[in-house]
């Protein structure tokens, strides 16, 4: 009897190990297919996502090409300091500002070409030497004008009231008129223009402007 009992707890305890012997057998192979990417779970890029690609900055941004710029008409030379005459219309005060147009007509028995800036700057005393800074250009150049004899064209100058700026910064300056270089032009003209300007170049802002030459007198 004894040995019965001995017998039957052997085959208990085999059981036991054999049923942990399997268990583990099946958590081994639950672990693998967890563990393991299964083929079936790839998918493939769409064959459209090549047409909703976002546009690249530089294909999105706006052209930054400067516009063309005017062109003379051939055949027809610059005006030259000897071919015009100059005169200061009448003007208007806006701001403390006073704009007042710069005419220049042919007196020559050519035609010739005005386009852009004229050089401007004050002039004073006996030498007729330079006061502050030259004229600021105000805007874009403007299409060429063409001049036969007796006609105008002219430039709009904004004169500064300079009284408006502190003495010590402006350095106040009786002036005689002004220096005018016309546009591509290395000889320049004197016109009487009385008044006061900053000898100094350090002022908050520009005491002469000028815009670009357009057909007419300005007035």
């Amino acid at each position: 009897m004894v040995r019965n009992r001995f017998t039957h707890v052997g085959v208990v305890a085999a059981g036991a190990v054999l049923t942990a012997v399997l268990a583990g057998c099946g958590s081994g192979t639950q672990d693998v297919a967890q563990t393991t990417p299964s083929s079936t779970t790839t998918v493939p890029p769409s064959s459209s996502s090549s047409t909703t690609e976002t546009p690249s900055a530089e294909a999105a941004a706006p052209s930054t090409a400067a516009a063309p710029q005017p062109v003379a008409p051939s055949g027809i030379g610059d005006c030259k300091a000897g071919d015009i005459s100059l005169s200061l219309g009448r003007g208007n005060a806006a701001a403390g500002t006073a704009y007042r147009p710069l005419v220049m007509t042919n007196t020559s028995g050519t035609k010739c070409v005005i386009q852009g800036f004229p050089g401007i700057s004050y002039v004073a005393g006996a030498d007729g030497h330079q006061v502050g800074k030259d004229a600021y250009r105000d805007g874009t150049k403007g299409a060429a004008v063409v001049l036969s004899k007796g006609e105008s064209a002219s430039v709009d100058i904004g004169f500064v009231n300079v009284q408006n700026y502190d003495p010590a910064t402006c350095q106040p300056t009786p002036v005689k008129g002004l220096r005018v270089y016309l546009p591509q032009e290395t000889a320049s003209k004197f016109i009487d223009a009385p008044g006061t300007g900053c000898a100094s170049d350090k002022i908050p802002g520009n005491q002469l402007t000028v815009k670009t030459a357009h057909a007419g007198s300005g007035e």
